[in-house]
């Protein structure tokens, strides 16, 4: 009998859903490449969490933002979470990720703001130089805070 392998969608659930403790403090000792199986599924931390740098118009929640790499059965994810509070009314910039952190490509994902005009998500971006922007905010619909803990995307 042949063996499985997991669907593209129980790979990101297991991204989205991995335990903290999973991919926390016992893994931030071994090296990059160490696993430990979550439910039948390799997890290894591959960058540990590293504050975001905010850009100046841009204030840290009580959560501050941060972002982390984590393979899951050989799949490498870069992850974020933590939230800012700002007052964006067009495209702008929230900050950088860290240096140590190469992005390969450019990313998006939908995170939740405050909803106005039944408007309540918007797309977080990072690109290859690692610059986090959030787009869809506009003078009629501004974007006072961004809650990034949902921000979770494929690195390949």
């Amino acid at each position: 009998m042949p063996l499985s392998t997991p669907s593209r969608r129980a790979l990101l659930t297991a991204a989205v859903t991995a335990p903290a403790a999973a991919v926390g403090a016992p893994l931030l000792a071994a090296p990059a490449g160490a696993a430990t199986p979550v439910r039948g599924v390799g997890v290894g931390l591959v960058h540990p969490w590293a504050p975001l740098v905010l850009a100046p118009d841009v204030t840290a929640s009580a959560d501050v933002p941060a972002a982390r790499v984590v393979r899951i059965a050989g799949t490498d994810f870069l992850q974020l979470r933590g939230g800012v509070v700002c007052a964006l009314t067009a495209e702008a910039a929230l900050g950088t990720v860290p240096a140590t952190l190469a992005v390969p490509k450019t990313s998006r994902g939908v995170c939740p703001r405050n909803n106005k005009a039944g408007v309540n998500a918007c797309v977080v971006e990072i690109s290859t130089s690692g610059r986090v922007t959030v787009l869809g905010a506009t003078a009629a619909n501004a974007i006072t805070w961004v809650t990034l803990d949902g921000f979770s995307v494929v690195l390949a």
